[in-house]
């Protein structure tokens, strides 16, 4: 089958979108890392979402420089009330060689999330016509990500949020952001609250005298634009992109039952690998990401052959009556996030994990359930 024809995307802002007023500053959220110091490579793990959305057919500029003004100004709105997500990783401990790489923690600074405006040449429907790893090689550059650099981590974002169009007036939201700032479930409950502020704002302007549309010279025309950057649509890192084709997620749905995940990872790992069958393989080590009570994340690296199997036969409803189930994105209601009164016509979900490597993050799903998600290798 010959290769699909690229598809170029031009980024033509690249802006902060910050919170609208103080929100959690000095505060933070700890992070232990259990086993070796994190690499660099290990501080690009992270999950991403692109919604899909039908436009009004091909649009005239001035909609197009509103829907921007729109995003970014209910966007800064929907900080206030989650500032985490507006933070940045940062090393913590006295700078003991032993703590070096394992005490880190999310500052919440108020320095915003990355927001990136662009536009790509071609329509939605020629986009969406792509398949499985084609698309997902697409999609890298519907959701921009500039790596964390492991020596300054806190001069980056480890949030990004794309806004793209299409030649028809469709339109993409996309958002990468890292796991060890957020796990996905949280990251859907702020882009849902993120989605009313939208709501409610565009809703509010309609009875006030001074509409958004007067913020909309911050953002920059998309006909007349200097463009920032330009490529195919397979930008981004070429590291990510190839981890993610050589891995395949999986999730569980398991009860909450315990404060320690390693044996419920460790049988995770287990049922993905079988479920998959020959297309993956049961990885050697894996790492768990999972925040305790207090929310502090902890990240565990431990190997297969550390947890106990009677515990892992356990997680597998054996002895102790708990048992996982296949569990979808879908549930957690992100298909529902409705802007400008439409709800998107495709959401899709990845996550980029260390190459080689099991991923599991566990995240409270409500009630006395987990999620989890479960990343392992794909045999080559």
């Amino acid at each position: 089958m010959a290769a699909s024809a690229p598809m170029l995307v031009h980024v033509e802002s690249l802006q902060t979108a910050v919170p609208m007023r103080m929100a959690g500053a000095g505060k933070s959220l700890p992070i232990a890392v259990s086993g070796p110091p994190l690499t660099a490579a290990e501080l690009q793990r992270r999950f991403r979402a692109v919604l899909y959305y039908r436009g009004a057919g091909a649009e005239v500029e001035a909609a197009a420089r509103e829907r921007a003004a729109w995003v970014k100004e209910s966007l800064c709105a929907a900080l206030v009330d989650h500032p985490e997500m507006a933070g940045r990783l940062r090393r913590r401990g006295d700078g003991n060689d032993d703590d070096d790489g394992r005490l880190w923690e999310v500052k919440l600074r108020d320095t915003g999330v990355r927001l990136v405006q662009a536009s790509v040449e071609a329509t939605m429907a020629e986009f969406l016509e792509a398949r499985g790893v084609d698309r997902e090689r697409k999609e890298a550059a519907l959701a921009l990500w500039t790596d964390v650099d492991v020596h300054e981590p806190d001069i980056c974002a480890p949030l990004f949020m794309q806004l793209t169009r299409f030649l028809d007036g469709g339109y993409a939201v996309g958002v990468s952001c890292s796991l060890l700032l957020a796990d996905p479930l949280s990251l859907f409950g702020f882009l849902k609250s993120w989605a009313r502020k939208n709501t409610e704002m565009q809703a509010q302007s309609k009875h006030v005298a001074h509409p958004v549309i007067q913020y909309t010279h911050y953002i920059q025309s998309p006909g007349a634009a200097k463009r920032v950057k330009s490529g195919t649509s397979t930008l981004g890192t070429a590291t990510a992109t190839a981890a993610e084709d050589s891995t395949t997620t999986v999730l569980f749905g398991a009860p909450d039952t315990t404060s320690d995940h390693r044996a419920l990872a460790a049988a995770c790992v287990g049922m993905a690998s079988k479920r998959l069958g020959g297309a993956a393989k049961e990885p050697p080590r894996f790492t768990v990401m999972a925040r305790d009570s207090s929310k502090r994340l902890h990240v565990q690296t431990c190997g297969t052959v550390d947890v106990d199997y009677g515990d892992r036969e356990a997680c597998h409803g054996h002895g102790h009556g708990l048992a996982a189930r296949v569990a979808q994105w879908s549930e957690a209601g992100l298909e529902d996030l409705a802007l400008e009164g439409s709800k998107p016509v495709h959401v899709s979900y990845s996550i980029s994990p260390s190459a080689d490597e099991g991923l599991v993050v566990v995240m409270p799903a409500g009630g006395a359930e987990l999620l989890v998600s479960v990343t392992v290798p794909n045999y080559m």
